[in-house]
C-alpha cells in the first residue's frame, strides 16, 4: 500500500507542474504542427504541457520500473500481446462471409444472432445514431467514414452478468473494420449509500468516469440511451487490450504487478478526487494499510468459499454447468 500513498503524494505535487512521471519518456514524440516534446523543455506550448501532465509513463518507462528482470520481460510479453490486440488481428477470426456478404460468426453461447433478427437490427442502428453525438466532432468525422453491416448479441465476463452486450461490425469503403462493443450501462450500486449519480444517464456516467480515472481512454469511447429505454456505453473491441495472467506469474512477479496496480488505483483515485485530502485521511502512518490489506484477505477468502460451494452444487445436480476452455481476451 505504500505504492499507493507514493501516488497520491506524487498526483498532489504534480497537479500543478509541468513535469512527468518519473522515469517516462517523451523524447523524439510530436503533437500535430510538428511541436516536438523532450523531457523538461521549457519551449512546448502550453496546452500540450497541460496534456502531458495526465500521461501515465510510456511503455518501456514502465519495463524500467520494474525491480526485477523476470518483471520486466513478463511486462514486455504483455506489451507485445497488447499490440496484437487489434481489430485488424482478430477480424478474420470473429467474422465469415456468408452470401458474398461479411458477417459476424456465430460462436454459441458466447456469440449469436438473436432469432429475432429485424428488430434487434434496428435497435443496435438506433443505439449507434444516438451514440454517434456524444462523440467529440473530429470522432465523428472519423466514425462516418464507416457503414453498418452486422451485429450480434456476446456473453460478457462475471462483472457484467445479467446485462446486455452487443458487437457491431462496420466496414469503411476500403472494407477496413471496425468493431464496437455496446454493453449495457446501469445505475451504480453506491447510489442507495452515496446519493443519487450527477449524471442521468447511466452510460453517460460510465464514460465521463473513465475518462476521469484513466490516462487515456478509447477513442472511440461514448454512450447512448436505446428506444427500448436501456443505457448503453459503447467503446472499441479489442482496442491494444492486454490481461496478466496472474495464475502464470511467480510470487516476486505478482508482488510487482500488485505494486504497478496499487500505482494506477492510487492514481485515479487523486484524479476523480481531492488528492490533498485523501492524502491527509491516508495519514503518514499504516492503519490504512494494514486495513485494507486485511479486507483484501478476507474477500479472498469468501471468493474461495464461494466457489467451494459453487463446485458443490454443480456436482449434487443442484446447478448446471458449461465448462469450456478459456479464450484470451
Amino acid at each position: 500500500m505504500g505504492v499507493g500513498r507514493e501516488a497520491i503524494r506524487y498526483e498532489r505535487r504534480h497537479s500543478r507542474s509541468r513535469d512527468w512521471p518519473p522515469g517516462s519518456e517523451v523524447s523524439g514524440r510530436r503533437e500535430p504542427g510538428g511541436t516536438r516534446l523532450s523531457g523538461g523543455d521549457r519551449r512546448v506550448r502550453p496546452d500540450v504541457r497541460r496534456r502531458c501532465l495526465v500521461c501515465p509513463p510510456g511503455r518501456r518507462a514502465l519495463v524500467r520500473l520494474a525491480r526485477h528482470h523476470s518483471t520486466q520481460r513478463l511486462l514486455r510479453k504483455t506489451a507485445e500481446q497488447a499490440r496484437a490486440h487489434t481489430v485488424g488481428h482478430v477480424f478474420p477470426h470473429l467474422t465469415e462471409v456468408t452470401n458474398g456478404q461479411c458477417r459476424i460468426a456465430d460462436e454459441p453461447p458466447r456469440v449469436f444472432h438473436p432469432p429475432h433478427k429485424a428488430p434487434f437490427e434496428r435497435e443496435i442502428r438506433s443505439v449507434l445514431a444516438v451514440y454517434r453525438q456524444t462523440l467529440p466532432d473530429e470522432r465523428r468525422v472519423l466514425l462516418d467514414r464507416y457503414h453498418f453491416v452486422d451485429a450480434a448479441m456476446k456473453v460478457v465476463g462475471v462483472g457484467s452478468v445479467g446485462t446486455r452486450c452487443a458487437v457491431a461490425l462496420l466496414l469503411a469503403a476500403d472494407n477496413d473494420p471496425l468493431l464496437l462493443q455496446i454493453k449495457e450501462a446501469r445505475p451504480s450500486v453506491l447510489e442507495p449509500y452515496a446519493g443519487t449519480s450527477a449524471y442521468a444517464d447511466p452510460g453517460q456516467r460510465v464514460v465521463v468516469g473513465q475518462h476521469l480515472m484513466q490516462a487515456a481512454s478509447d477513442i472511440l469511447l461514448g454512450w447512448a440511451r436505446g428506444e427500448d429505454g436501456r443505457s448503453y456505453y459503447v467503446r472499441q473491441l479489442r482496442d491494444m487490450k492486454a490481461a496478466a495472467h496472474i495464475d502464470l506469474m511467480s510470487r516476486v512477479d505478482l508482488a510487482e504487478y500488485a505494486r504497478f496496480c496499487a500505482w494506477a488505483l492510487a492514481r485515479a483515485h487523486a484524479r476523480s478526487g481531492d488528492a490533498v485530502r485523501i492524502g491527509g485521511y491516508l495519514g503518514k502512518g499504516d492503519r490504512f494499510d494494514r486495513a485494507v490489506a486485511a479486507f483484501a484477505i478476507a474477500y479472498a477468502n469468501q471468493n474461495e468459499a464461494d466457489y467451494t460451494a459453487f463446485v458443490k452444487a454443480v456436482r449434487a445436480g443442484r446447478l448446471h454447468a458449461d465448462v469450456e476452455a478459456r479464450v484470451d481476451g
